[in-house]
Parts: C-alpha cells; structure tokens; sequence
C-alpha cells in the first residue's frame, strides 16, 4: 500500500505552527502544555519535530494544535494545499 507522504515531510502544518505560535510569543513547552488541556499530550520535542515537520500529525493533535493557537484549522495549511 503507498504511504500518503511520501519523503522527508512528514506534514503540512509544520511551518505555519511555528508562525502562529511565535507570533503568540508561546514557547514549544508553553504549546505543550496548553495541548494538555484538551487531553493530547505532545511532549516540547515532538512539538519541535512537528514544527520541522519530520513528525506526522494525528486529527486530534491538528484539532487541538488550532484550538491552542486560537486559529481554524484551515489556517494551519498553506491556501495552496488546499487547493490541489
């Protein structure tokens, strides 16, 4: 079976976690531990690894990552993924 990403990008929201989450002034340990408060426990290390986008990312964690970062999940993609 093909695997749906293929290569050394691992997701599709990488860079712009980090710009939402810089832009909030919040540190990856900070992301981490608001992620807690929807029960999705990512460790500081795995936010870096999503960030660098060599870690996949679940539905949960994508849902949790936006609420965090107070954006819609559509924001965490760039306008031209979506339209492919």
């Amino acid at each position: 079976m093909a695997r749906i990403i293929d290569g050394a990008k691992m997701n599709l929201i990488g860079e712009n976690v980090a710009k939402f989450r810089k832009k909030l002034k919040m540190s990856q340990q900070k992301l981490s531990n608001m992620l807690e408060l929807y029960a999705v426990y990512v460790c500081r290390g795995s936010i870096s690894r999503i960030e660098d986008r060599s870690r996949t990312v679940t539905d949960i964690e994508l849902y949790a990552i936006a609420k965090a970062l107070n954006v819609n999940i559509e924001d965490l993609f760039d306008k031209e993924m979506i339209n492919y």
